[in-house]
């Protein structure tokens, strides 16, 4: 309530702002998430392969809940997690979750209260979902549409029904910016450069030549033909590749080796590639791209993987489900991973261990603060 009795009504003072010429009418995908599924994810391995390490990665670091300090290892929120509807378990929704963020940049969640609880949680495929702005500018509802048919959810009572998870966007209020979208030229590059060399492999199965007629005058359209026809007939297709070429009357064989031109091309394939793990924050030394790996080894690299790229995805997707989900079972309730349990980080956690293990002016209740452990309940009966 305010100071004269009215009651006070928290909303963002540019909210308004952003639905003056949209206000009510949906705002839609700014790009074809269906092509950038096909040229990227369907056909690209690099693309594909950034996913699926990202997704996986992400989905399989494991689920803390906290109340206060103190860590809950029983709750209708943790067994929510753990199978969130009767055709899915927690990893296999989480790994859809982010997928659709490396893909779309936006993902959503679909919340089943019962009694006001949530008992289910579900997935829904980003490129059928648009967002419906309110008076205030932001999400009022959320409209998910199959074929003709239309789903609208409001995004109101106890708990709300759709929780949308975003990339950061510069350039759209609704909206995420997928890594697949930043690395769009590279990916046409790197496809391009498959077809290219799929072209050659088709063409290139007989001798990597050319047939030059050192005789008078020039071959009759009969005896072009002819040739012609052996050629395709005898030399053309992986089961012929190497096959000797008996040439007559005049023929000459000119072989062609690879120019430089053709060895550059190469090299901005595998250039594409290196833009395309950039964009997704990969190490290329993960993906097997050749060139220059920045990392002394494979370890490092994987390590590098997780701390500057999952850790970050899975930290702000575990504060945005819990922001959404636990204030329904009361305040104070914080959702987190355990990174301890990630082996990927086990040499981090065992350096850190050592050093806290050495330093005898920290009690042990101190030890355990430190690494990342609650109040002992043997430290906090011996200090009552």
């Amino acid at each position: 309530m305010g100071i004269f009795g009215k009651r006070e009504e928290k909303a963002s003072r540019v909210g308004r702002l952003m639905s003056v010429e949209q206000l009510g009418r949906p705002v839609w995908t700014p790009r074809d998430y269906a092509s950038l599924a096909r040229e990227g994810f369907a056909t690209n391995p690099v693309v594909f392969r950034s996913v699926r390490m990202i997704a996986e990665a992400a989905a399989s670091a494991p689920w803390l809940l906290y109340d206060g300090d103190r860590e809950v290892e029983t709750h209708p929120l943790l067994t929510l997690l753990r199978r969130p509807n009767p055709a899915q378990s927690g990893v296999a929704l989480m790994e859809t979750v982010y997928g659709h963020l490396m893909v779309a940049g936006n993902a959503y969640l679909e919340a089943v209260a019962l009694d006001g609880v949530p008992r289910e949680v579900f997935a829904l495929r980003p490129d059928r979902m648009k967002v419906v702005p309110g008076p205030d500018g932001w999400p009022q509802a959320f409209e998910y549409q199959t074929g003709s048919r239309v789903v609208r959810f409001r995004q109101d009572g106890e708990v709300t029904p759709i929780l949308h998870l975003g990339l950061f966007h510069p350039l759209n209020d609704h909206y995420g910016f997928a890594p697949i979208e930043a690395a769009q030229t590279s990916l046409d590059i790197h496809n391009a450069s498959g077809a290219w060399a799929k072209a050659l492999l088709d063409n290139g199965a007989r001798p990597s030549g050319a047939l030059v007629y050192t005789g008078e005058g020039h071959l009759s359209d009969e005896q072009f033909d002819r040739l012609k026809s052996e050629l395709e007939d005898g030399y053309t297709g992986a089961r012929n590749a190497g096959r000797p070429l008996l040439l007559e009357g005049g023929l000459e064989w000119k072989t062609m080796a690879m120019s430089p031109r053709d060895m550059d091309f190469i090299e901005a394939k595998n250039l594409a590639a290196r833009e395309i793990a950039l964009a997704f924050g990969v190490p290329p030394m993960l993906l097997g791209i050749p060139g220059d790996n920045t990392y002394a080894n494979y370890r490092e690299a994987n390590r590098a993987f997780w701390r500057q790229t999952v850790l970050p995805l899975v930290n702000r997707t575990a504060q945005a489900i819990g922001n959404w989900l636990a204030p329904t079972w009361g305040e104070g309730l914080r959702l987190s991973f355990d990174a301890d349990q990630i082996e990927a980080l086990s040499v981090e956690r065992e350096a850190l261990w050592d050093r806290v293990a050495g330093a005898d002016f920290l009690t042990r209740e101190e030890k355990r603060l430190a690494v990342g452990y609650g109040v002992d309940d043997v430290d906090a009966e011996g200090d009552a």
